[in-house]
């Protein structure tokens, strides 16, 4: 499994990208290959409010549908339009082209609740 270093991890498989005050979100490459083939990608509104922890969107797979989980608070300020038409792209980029959205966090104090990619590695290894 890839697992970069230099993000954040959820228990959820949600990874973060710090850049300033504001947030990169996207499923792991252990999820991605846990759901199978994406086909759908419902992400949040541009503007809603996310809390840590909370469902904000959901990945439909050809195997399953699964919750998408904020692994940080903030306000949702942009989605990945592009996975509306190619929801493949979280498969085959899941750390790149495959982010979901961005988010200006409003605690980053939250990310020392979530793992670097050596604690990640360990919890997915189990």
């Amino acid at each position: 499994m890839n697992v970069p270093d230099g993000l954040r991890y959820s228990k959820d498989h949600e990874w973060v990208r710090v850049e300033g005050d504001v947030a990169t979100v996207g499923i792991t490459d252990y999820a991605q290959d846990a759901l199978g083939d994406v086909v759908y990608v419902d992400p949040p509104m541009v503007g809603s409010a996310l809390n840590a922890g909370d469902s904000f969107g959901e990945v439909e797979s050809t195997k399953s549908v699964s919750e998408l989980y904020a692994p940080i608070s903030g306000t949702v300020a942009s989605t990945n339009d592009e996975l509306e038409t190619e929801p493949e792209k979280l498969n085959a980029d899941p750390y790149g082209e495959g982010w979901i959205c961005t988010v200006s966090m409003s605690d980053a104090g939250e990310l020392d609740a979530l793992m670097d990619a050596e604690a990640y590695q360990a919890f997915i290894a189990g």
